[in-house]
């Protein structure tokens, strides 16, 4: 199978063809997938493929763990003297400008999902109703983990398609 690529040299566009043969689309294919089968940047998939092509599924876990460690350490000690950090008043201020900036790009990707959101009954009955939800959680200041909620919506999630798809023969297919 023979692909072409187009490198830009000086300004020109100069095509390259490379023959990859059977093995090599089978390798890059499993690239594509188990890179594609962890979030996050390049660096993480590059690092998860690596550890799974040297010692399988525990190479993979523990190259990625290495991976994203000493990034989450980095993070836990800034959060430890977080508050300390936040008296420093243009540093409370940029944290006020973060916070709106990322809302603002939450509220993008809403608008994104909606505008690609089947217009169906039951996906518009989902959104309102998680829309509505989040609203009482903020209006009454509940006290709810985000993980309770995705764990809620994972519960929910599964029993409308075992529902729909009939229980346990869709989950032996």
């Amino acid at each position: 199978m023979a692909v072409r690529f187009n490198v830009f040299k000086t300004g020109r566009a100069v095509p390259i063809n490379i023959v990859l043969f059977d093995d090599a689309l089978i390798e890059m294919m499993n690239v594509t997938v188990i890179a594609e089968s962890t979030p996050g940047p390049i660096a993480i998939n590059c690092a998860t493929y690596v550890g799974y092509k040297q010692k399988g599924l525990a190479g993979a876990i523990a190259a990625t763990v290495g991976m994203v460690l000493p990034s989450f350490c980095i993070i836990f000690l800034i959060s430890m003297f977080l508050d300390n950090f936040l008296e420093i008043t243009w540093i409370a201020h940029a944290f006020r400008g973060i916070r709106i900036a990322v809302g603002i790009l939450i509220l993008d990707a809403a608008i994104r999902m909606i505008r690609k959101m089947q217009k169906k009954p039951f996906p518009l009955a989902v959104m309102i109703t998680s829309f509505a939800a989040m609203l009482a959680i903020d209006i009454f200041a509940l006290r709810i983990s985000s993980i309770t909620l995705m764990l809620i919506a994972a519960a929910v999630s599964l029993a409308l398609f075992l529902v729909k798809h009939g229980g346990k023969e869709a989950v032996g297919k």
